[in-house]
């Protein structure tokens, strides 16, 4: 499916842009005021951004911009132009979000627990997620490192979220005086993340089997892969 700049339907595109804005903006806020209170390192750019700070002189939101721009740089070169439009809208309002809100509020936990901010992290962010994978959209990172890997690697789009995913939040063990509840807690949060992101795209089932007996299988296939983002089993 070829991007064609002349079929954009000018209203539906300014609806993608305020649900791409508002999933965009949930999405920040959930890392600013759960994922960076928590300390812990959920996979996602962010996560891995929030870890990089303790060694970079930098903000997160800073870092997140930087960590993004390098992935849709190699998004547009081993993935192509048809998946990155609304990325890079969405990859740049993220930590954009994250600065405003730095601004006025403070990071401070509003929980006081670790585990209660890591559960709220995980609803509010699916939300967010949800909002933009309705528009086609994504907010980078993981996401990125997902498509390039389903693309190359020929992995499942699920599986390639939850790998990448899951070794940036093991990169939380490095950051200094980190406990190991705080690791474990990383690569749980991580892994109901993708469930929930699932369950958002999904719905309510929790599997969709879909039988299609055909000529072109291949045409079929790639189409499951690529645009659908879920599995094919020959």
């Amino acid at each position: 499916m070829k991007f064609d700049i002349k079929k954009i339907d000018l209203k539906a595109a300014l609806i993608d842009f305020v649900m791409i804005t508002i999933g965009a903006f949930i999405a920040a806020a959930a890392v600013f005021f759960f994922l960076l209170p928590s300390k812990v390192a959920i996979g996602s750019g962010s996560a891995l951004a929030m870890v990089l700070s303790n060694f970079i002189d930098l903000e997160v939101w800073v870092l997140n911009l930087l960590i993004n721009s390098i992935l849709l740089i190699l998004g547009f070169i081993l993935v192509g132009p048809e998946f990155g439009i609304k990325t890079v809208y969405t990859a740049i309002m993220v930590p954009v979000f994250m600065g405003v809100l730095g601004q006025f509020f403070s990071d401070k936990s509003l929980t006081d627990d670790p585990l209660l901010d890591v559960i709220a992290y995980i609803m509010v962010v699916g939300v967010g997620t949800a909002i933009l994978f309705s528009r086609n959209a994504s907010s980078g990172g993981v996401d990125i490192i997902a498509k390039i890997m389903n693309k190359h690697l020929k992995m499942d789009l699920g599986k390639a979220v939850s790998t990448a995913g899951i070794a940036i939040a093991l990169t939380s063990a490095l950051v200094p005086n980190t406990s190991t509840k705080t690791v474990v807690l990383s690569v749980i949060g991580t892994y109901f993340c993708g469930m929930m992101l699932d369950y958002f795209m999904v719905g309510f089932d929790l599997k969709k089997k879909v039988c299609i007996i055909s000529p072109k299988l291949d045409l079929f296939i790639d189409f499951i892969l690529n645009d659908l983002h879920s599995g094919a089993t020959i």
